[in-house]
């Protein structure tokens, strides 16, 4: 196969599936990693895709679903910001729930040494804190959705509304002033929505790439979170519509 036919078809590939690994892509056209990466890093400079450490994704599209295992590499330092911001508002003996993102997860790895009750539908965070003798830890059971490494589905639900939190943790794909906090998998969304509604107080952390974006489906309006974390300063108008939805702002220095 030529290497413009390949990377006309790595194109088709992750439009469709919104990332890709390099070891998916190897195998799939029996080519080397060294091969793959320097088509990506061709497409990367066309402007089609972004690189990241494993493979590659692309932002566009209201059911984007990135694989877990590439987003943990994506704006680390912006999640790292967010995760020790939060640790002001977590105490000692606290009951929370952290979803299945990966900026929940760099939560987990600041709260080894804390002692709380944790419940997650997250496998990588399960896995994470498991090792830790101070905490309690509350698994969500259900059906296992490889791509985002967490428990998902009816049971997962029902599994969920059992349980009841002083906070909630919560990530999203997109917030959007029209059409409120929205994700791109709908089964995630209904999690984080049973999470909000069982929760004292709930954090919404995002990063500052999901401002002024719509996903595929709607996890709650504005009106249900309490307090929003954000890695970076965000726009007067933004800050103007927050404060007149009552929602607390905390933004990186």
């Amino acid at each position: 196969m030529l290497p413009i036919t390949r990377r006309n078809t790595i194109k088709s590939i992750i439009t469709e599936k919104k990332s890709i690994t390099v070891s998916e892509l190897s195998k799939t056209f029996k080519v080397t990693e060294e091969t793959i990466r320097k088509d990506l890093q061709q497409l990367e400079e066309e402007g089609f895709l972004t690189r990241t450490y494993g493979g590659a994704y692309i932002s566009s599209g209201v059911e984007n679903d990135v694989d877990v295992n590439l987003r943990e590499h994506i704006h680390i330092e912006g999640k790292e910001k967010i995760a020790h911001m939060c640790l002001n508002y977590i105490n000692n003996g606290d009951s929370i729930f952290l979803d299945a993102s990966t900026t929940s997860l760099h939560i987990a790895s600041n709260i080894k040494d804390k002692r709380l009750t944790v419940t997650t539908n997250s496998i990588k965070i399960v896995d994470l804190l498991s090792k830790s003798p101070n905490i309690k830890l509350i698994i969500i059971g259900g059906r296992v959705e490889h791509p985002s490494m967490s428990a998902l589905g009816r049971n997962a639900e029902s599994n969920l509304r059992n349980y009841f939190f002083d906070t909630a943790f919560i990530s999203c794909r997109a917030l959007s002033m029209d059409h409120g906090i929205t994700d791109s998998n709908e089964q995630q969304a209904e999690l984080r929505k049973i999470a909000i509604e069982h929760a004292n107080h709930t954090y919404l952390v995002a990063d500052y790439t999901k401002f002024d974006r719509t996903a595929f489906t709607k996890i709650c309006d504005f009106d249900k979170i309490n307090t929003l974390i954000v890695d970076k300063s965000i726009s007067a108008e933004w800050q103007d519509f927050l404060r007149i939805n009552n929602i607390d702002l905390v933004e990186s220095e």
